[in-house]
């Protein structure tokens, strides 16, 4: 019985359609490249950009070590969420985020603080699944079109929306628990 379920899911992600593209450092399923707003080229430079500062950030041993950072970009406009204990690590940060190739907009969310402990991130990702599960109730609304992220209870939406669509994406999302505040990255396409 256990094998006759395990292959007919196996079956079920073949016949999906969810096959993965590699190109570059970057990897698209076919639903993200047929929902998604942004170009082919968006997509992979956007994969481009965190994969670049992850390892550019990553390679400095003071960040590394005393830093809680996540970078997130959608369409060129790069979200820069975390903890950072001095200013001046928040400045290094933004600068190297800054000159990446194909960054167009950088905003700047990281606060002066020692890095939250792993309970909190936790809670920061149940928080993301509870608002990734509501943008899915939305009537006529496509969740693959805004991005969630949370840090400290703090979510953060970003996508390429009509103003209508952010609006009850902000609507969903202010429905959940636990929410200190919603803050939008929103690039209106009406």
């Amino acid at each position: 019985m256990k094998k006759l379920v395990l292959l007919l899911l196996m079956h079920s992600l073949f016949i999906s359609g969810c096959s993965t593209i590699k190109a570059g450092g970057a990897e698209l399923t076919g639903l993200s490249l047929l929902n998604d707003r942004r170009s082919r080229d968006a997509i992979l430079a956007d994969e481009a950009i965190e994969d670049n500062a992850s390892a550019k950030l990553n390679a400095y041993y003071d960040l590394r070590e005393k830093c809680h950072f996540n970078i997130t970009a959608y369409n060129g406009a790069v979200l820069v969420t975390g903890e950072t204990p001095k200013e001046e690590f928040r400045d290094r940060i933004i600068d190297i985020v800054r000159v990446i190739p194909n960054v167009k907009l950088v905003h700047n969310k990281l606060t002066i603080a020692n890095p939250s402990p792993l309970n909190f991130r936790a809670n920061d990702a149940i928080i993301t699944g509870k608002v990734k599960t509501a943008l899915t109730q939305i009537p006529e609304f496509d969740a693959s079109w805004v991005k969630v992220i949370t840090e400290q209870r703090t979510v953060y939406l970003m996508g390429l929306v009509h103003r209508n669509e952010g609006a009850a994406a902000i609507d969903a999302a202010r429905r959940q628990s636990d929410i200190k505040q919603i803050i939008t990255v929103f690039e209106y396409i009406d």
